[in-house]
């Protein structure tokens, strides 16, 4: 089979000339076009704006032979995890070849995924990469080779130009500015069975998809800096931004400044926002990470463990002065350090004497960022509920924060007694 990867949604005229130049590469070698088309959830992380079931019939009028949807990955997972992971179910399934659009030449692609191929890691991608995601997936099929033992063939055209690049974000956004009317100028860039899928499913009433706001304003409304901690990709400043926005309403916009204002860019954004409103905890990612680092097609790199590494290794290294920036580069790049995580701290509390009374070993004592970016825990006996700082070092403090900021590897605590019976919080970093 030869592959495409897409979300297709709608499918325009770049996506035509995709697959017709993929149907003659498959005439040619006598196989399959397959449409691995994504479901569920779009690469971006936000709800399709077209059904599946249209996206798919849409592909197959223009001469895929088959489309296969891939669901359940992307309000859990950011690119440089659901890429392997597409790729080895594109090795699985037998696929040859595959082919994708780009504005730069298939030679200036290998140059770019090179220093990520070395690296063995395809997070961090520089932002003013073009193509950044065609470069992804290059990589990361050279990654795979290794473990399928054959690579492949990548096959690249040009993106389509009318004048401008043809993109389905600027189609669904003119389409919604014009009142669900698809203009004369918009059909210009759709294929004729795509507009009378289009109008088909507009005049259904399943177009635009859309996120449930009610469920995502409740949680953001009433959830907890506790309970916000648990969800996947929230970091401790994103969490105090949205406490602080409260009280969101009908005014969509008010949810997305409180993202902006800590520094959350739309990628993430977007992920952080699909995880909020569909309860993806860390746990889940996590066990969803550890499943593919088992079957080998997680790059090591970008194992839970050197992602635990690395945040012991920085914190190390700026307890002895050295800069958060330069701990990163060198553990980036030096591939002999020896490193050796805890994976469980204990923090002193902060406790009355009438606190101290009503608590037991054993109790859940919920780790979070407080409003004034302290490390601090929420311990719950019947109707009592108290929250105080942690004391921990210097050390474990960095360490401790860069774990809670990780956006996906859950942390726990539990209250007991040290040998001297003072109160403790035993905090345990898991990785399954």
């Amino acid at each position: 089979m030869i592959a495409i990867s897409a979300d297709f949604d709608p499918v325009h005229k770049g996506h035509e000339e995709l697959i017709r130049k993929a149907r003659e590469i498959a005439d040619e070698k006598g196989i399959e076009v397959a449409i691995y088309m994504n479901k569920g959830y779009s690469a971006n992380h936000a709800p399709f704006f077209t059904p599946f079931e249209a996206r798919k019939e849409m592909a197959l009028a223009l001469g895929a032979d088959k489309v296969i949807g891939v669901e359940g990955l992307h309000h859990r997972l950011i690119l440089s995890y659901s890429v392997p992971i597409r790729l080895a179910k594109m090795h699985e399934d037998g696929v040859t070849d595959y082919i994708t659009a780009a504005d730069i030449s298939l030679d200036e692609v290998k140059k770019y995924a090179e220093r990520f191929i070395q690296e063995g890691s395809f997070l961090g991608m520089p932002q003013d990469f073009p193509n950044r995601n065609v470069i992804r997936w290059y990589g990361i099929n050279e990654f795979l080779s290794k473990k399928f033992n054959r690579k492949i063939d990548f096959h690249l055209i040009p993106e389509l130009t009318q004048p401008e690049k043809v993109s389905g974000r600027f189609i669904r956004k003119e389409i919604l500015k014009n009142d669900l009317v698809i203009s004369e100028d918009i059909k210009k860039l759709l294929p004729k069975t795509t507009i009378e899928i289009l109008e088909r499913e507009i005049e259904n009433g399943t177009i635009p998809g859309k996120r449930n706001m009610k469920v995502l304003k409740h949680k953001m409304n009433t959830y907890s800096r506790s309970n916000l901690t648990n969800i996947a990709y929230l970091n401790g400043k994103v969490i105090n931004k949205i406490v602080e926005g409260r009280f969101y309403k009908d005014d969509e916009e008010s949810i997305w400044a409180s993202f902006r204002r800590a520094d959350y860019g739309p990628v993430m954004t977007r992920l952080a926002a699909s995880c909020i409103e569909e309860e993806v905890t860390k746990d889940e990612v996590l066990k969803l990470m550890r499943h593919y680092e088992e079957k080998g097609v997680i790059p090591e790199e970008q194992n839970v463990d050197k992602i635990i590494e690395r945040a012991w290794y920085v914190a190390e290294e700026v307890d002895k002065g050295v800069s958060a920036k330069e701990a990163n580069e060198k553990f980036r790049t030096r591939k002999d350090l020896q490193v050796n995580p805890l994976m469980s701290l204990e923090a002193g509390l902060n406790l009355t004497k009438f606190e101290a009374k009503k608590i037991h070993e054993g109790l859940e004592a919920k780790i979070f960022i407080d409003k004034d970016n302290q490390i601090s825990c929420e311990i719950k006996e019947k109707k009592i509920k108290i929250k105080t700082n942690l004391k921990l070092p210097s050390k474990e403090v960095t360490y401790l924060r860069y774990i809670l900021d990780s956006r996906y590897i859950p942390v726990s605590g539990e209250l007991i007694k040290n040998k001297r019976n003072d109160w403790r919080v035993k905090i345990t970093i898991h990785n399954h």
